[in-house]
């Protein structure tokens, strides 16, 4: 039996769209019971928690074939049938279902010693809650076209009674269970193309993709949008750093102009000197000249890190009540500017991937530091327009952060790739086509910072993100984190590392 798995991370994962994830090799009662209790939470936390049973069953027969799969590839196996023969396959399957049935603990015993197992996969990803079955056996074109036949069957039928009766009228009740899953999706109002059936990496994957209602999804824009109207009250970026940014961006500035301004500010002037010094740029003696720095540098560094020290200015005294968060985001940053350099990617996006991960978390610093009085507005709004009060308790460990942070940044002018990192850093797929190369190794150096505090596993990382970074096994992954730690630990020791 799986480690149970609790209401606070269901709420976790739904947060920052982390697979919850269930192996198994046998899909014992108990497991599949286990299963559907996952299930039940997930619906219930996203406030839908009437379709546990019409899902329930569909989850169920999904598991069921993929756990039919493996056992079918190791019953050809041992009688030296090939699955793809069409002779050899109606020959296996004559006394298929008998000779398995009959003697079923051998043959799952003999799928976890091949290691062929079935993973269940919870994720809630952009606007719709994706649950979806793996075995690692990749389905035949034959029987792939069996099931597409059973779904364009499924077409003909009104209701649920009439398959029965249709189907077990000329006795093909072995293809029963597709055809009522999708007439079951849709008498929960979704169609035939919330089903799903996909090879991907050696692995067969079978999918139902449950959009969340056009009405949830304007309760939770409503909840964001509350959000940032309550924090609307906080001060634009200081005058000083507008200017720098709009001369920092003007390619035919003055320097001299650009040098003045910031060191008319001795709170900036430290800042920039102290990141200069740092290992990151590694030079050969102190640099104590803000001029100097800046070439440095670069403007575009200079301008990134204006955005970071604007922020700073703008939240104040509250920073000393969030010394974990900030502590975190370095340690992001770090990760993510070394992910980005050892693999090769662009070196001009450095200090882009570098204060992505500075200011990933920017909603969930905001929505923490909020007053008291500010959250029990925003509990008083949900109350009103029907939003789950199971949304509200975690409000203040950061619902929706990613949304409210990139609104907060959008709100402040900050640039796209960087509202980017910020908005899409837990669903890095969702990030427009020209950021993947900033958000990927912010998302990847966030997911290996909650790795080391064992909030999740390497199994959750996004398959894409996987395949971009080649972590093709779990080997590589903790070789990586190990070199990051290191380099970090490293550079930690070092005066002037820290900001």
């Amino acid at each position: 039996m799986p480690q149970e798995i609790g209401n606070e991370e269901i709420r976790r994962a739904i947060s920052n769209s982390i697979p919850i994830i269930i192996k198994t090799y046998k899909l014992s009662h108990d497991t599949e019971l286990y299963i559907e209790k996952i299930l039940g939470k997930f619906l219930a936390e996203l406030g839908y928690g009437r379709l546990k049973n019409p899902l329930s069953y569909c989850l169920k027969e999904l598991a069921v074939n993929a756990k039919k799969a493996n056992t079918k590839r190791i019953y050809f196996m041992e009688r030296n049938l090939s699955i793809d023969n069409r002779d050899d396959y109606d020959a296996g399957m004559k006394d298929f279902k008998e000779d398995t049935l009959s003697n079923i603990n051998y043959y799952l015993d003999k799928q976890k010693e091949k290691g062929l197992y079935i993973k269940v996969v919870f994720r809630t990803r952009g606007k719709a809650l994706y649950i979806s079955v793996h075995n690692n056996v990749e389905i035949t074109k034959a029987e792939h076209m069996r099931i597409f036949d059973r779904i364009a069957r499924a077409r003909a039928y009104q209701n649920i009674t009439d398959a029965f009766s249709t189907v077990m009228d000329v006795t093909e009740g072995a293809g029963l269970g597709i055809i009522i899953l999708i007439l079951m999706l849709k008498k929960i109002g979704l169609t035939e193309d919330s089903f799903e059936l996909d090879v991907e990496n050696g692995e067969t994957i079978s999918r139902i993709i449950v959009p969340f209602s056009e009405i949830h999804i304007e309760k939770m824009d409503l909840l964001t949008e509350a959000v940032v109207k309550e924090i609307d009250s906080l001060p634009r970026f200081p005058d000083n750093i507008l200017y720098l940014q709009k001369l920092t961006s003007n390619p035919d500035a003055d320097f001299n102009e650009i040098a003045s301004r910031i060191k008319a500010d001795p709170v900036l002037t430290a800042e920039i000197l102290k990141m200069v010094n740092s290992p990151i740029y590694r030079v050969s003696k102190k640099i104590e000249k803000i001029a100097d720095a800046i070439k440095l540098i670069g403007m575009r560094a200079l301008r990134n890190n204006l955005y970071y020290y604007g922020t700073q200015r703008i939240l104040g005294e509250k920073y000393t009540m969030m010394k974990e968060m900030w502590d975190h985001a370095f340690r992001v940053a770090n990760f993510a500017y070394h992910i980005t350099k050892n693999y090769g990617k662009r070196g001009d996006i450095l200090d882009d991937v570098f204060i992505g991960g500075i200011l990933h978390d920017l909603g969930k610093i905001v929505l923490s530091s909020l007053h008291p009085h500010v959250v029990d507005k925003i509990v008083k709004f949900c109350i009103e327009k029907g939003i789950s009060t199971n949304i509200v308790e975690d409000i203040t460990v950061g619902l929706n952060h990613a949304e409210t942070g990139a609104k907060m940044a959008e709100k402040w002018n900050f640039p796209d790739q960087l509202v980017a990192s910020i908005r899409a850093h837990h669903e890095p797929v969702a990030s427009p086509e020209e950021f993947k190369n900033i958000v990927f190794p912010v998302y990847l150096a966030n997911f290996i910072c909650n790795f080391e505090k064992e909030k999740v596993i390497f199994d959750q990382i996004d398959p894409e993100i996987k395949q971009y970074f080649k972590l093709t096994s779990e080997d590589k992954f903790m070789d990586l984190v190990t070199r990051l730690k290191k380099k970090f630990d490293d550079e930690d020791d070092q005066p002037g590392n820290r900001r």
